[in-house]
């Protein structure tokens, strides 16, 4: 089920002994940068809490009973996910749908296994409702949370999980890992853009198999040509915003904030990670204080955030992209 991705395997070890040994939480949040796997990984668990022949200490189910074939067809009924839909949000109304299934008797295995992806895109609504089923949970159900890295989950929830947090890979688990799935989708990348890829992805496969099956990498070059531009004032917002348009804008939001986060790093004396970025955030980095760069980290955080208000992602970029461009040197900053 895991599909060879053997850096959430220590992690599976450490939950399967859990399991075996009858301490599991009722609720895990499971946290790990975007790309890096979770919800296979949950996927993985749910399939371990289910099975009927799993052997002590076995961190793969039996993959031939009743419940492992019910997975197998993608009908097991005491197996529910939930996750943002077109709000881009997790509503109250699912919260509420996963409320109803933690108090109903299991149809068919042992336990009933709810898996919350994500559980830090909850609206303040449907966070305050999912702590009604953590406070009085049932003993039969179990309740997986997933989180992005860097993507805030209310304390009160976090409290009442047991944390669990997936390392993003080396390289050298990464890339074989990548190669292996390309060549599954029928997908040719040289090695050079597997790499730039898995680069972008900050190490997360997952994250890199999106870009490389995708149009995020061409686009993501547009993109940039027309950032450079505007940054040199040959070009104007209205021309550069239009170009992130084609990446959408949550895509949009992660391109800049990850060049937000290579400025910080090049400022603090590291090297950025995207490098077609290189040479203009050390341009930038050099005629700045490192404060600069963290409130431009925030100021796209605070976008973000914002989504979930329906705001309108063209005003964004262009606000974005103006605060960028107040970065050079000789621009006067809005006041």
């Amino acid at each position: 089920m895991l599909n060879s991705m053997l850096w959430l395997e220590p992690v599976l070890v450490r939950f399967a002994e859990a399991l075996t040994q009858e301490r599991l939480p009722h609720a895990t949040l499971v946290t790990g940068e975007r790309g890096v796997g979770k919800r296979a990984l949950a996927d993985a668990m749910a399939a371990l809490l289910v099975c009927e022949q799993r052997n002590a200490g076995d961190t793969r189910p039996c993959g031939t009973c009743r419940q492992c074939q019910l997975i197998e067809g993608q009908s097991h009924p005491d197996i529910r996910v939930y996750q943002p839909e077109k709000s881009r949000m997790v509503r109250i109304d699912q919260v509420r749908a996963l409320s109803q299934f933690a108090v109903a008797s299991p149809q068919v295995a042992r336990y009933k296994v709810a898996i919350l992806d994500r559980a830090d895109q909850l609206n303040i609504n449907a966070a305050n409702a999912l702590l009604k089923t953590l406070e009085e949970p049932a003993a039969d159900v179990v309740l997986i949370l997933l989180q992005e890295t860097g993507r805030p989950v209310l304390p009160t929830i976090r409290s009442r999980c047991r944390v669990t947090t997936v390392a993003t890979p080396t390289v050298g688990q990464a890339m074989p890992w990548l190669s292996a799935e390309l060549a599954a989708a029928e997908t040719v990348a040289s090695e050079d853009r597997q790499a730039l890829a898995l680069n972008l992805a900050g190490g997360a496969p997952r994250l890199a198999l999106d870009y490389l099956t995708g149009e995020f990498l061409d686009q993501r070059e547009s993109a940039l040509e027309a950032f450079r531009q505007f940054m040199k004032g040959a070009t104007t917002v209205a021309a550069a915003s239009r170009a992130f348009r084609e990446l959408g804008h949550e895509a949009t939001l992660n391109l800049m904030e990850n060049w937000a986060s290579d400025l910080a790093r090049v400022m603090a004396g590291g090297e950025a990670r995207d490098p077609g970025i290189a040479e203009v955030v050390r341009y930038l980095g050099s005629a700045n204080p490192p404060w600069r760069a963290h409130q431009l980290v925030d100021a796209i955080r605070d976008s973000r955030r914002a989504m979930v208000n329906n705001v309108n992602p063209e005003l964004e970029t262009d606000r974005l992209l103006i605060q960028w461009q107040q970065l050079m040197p000789g621009r006067k900053r809005a006041g």
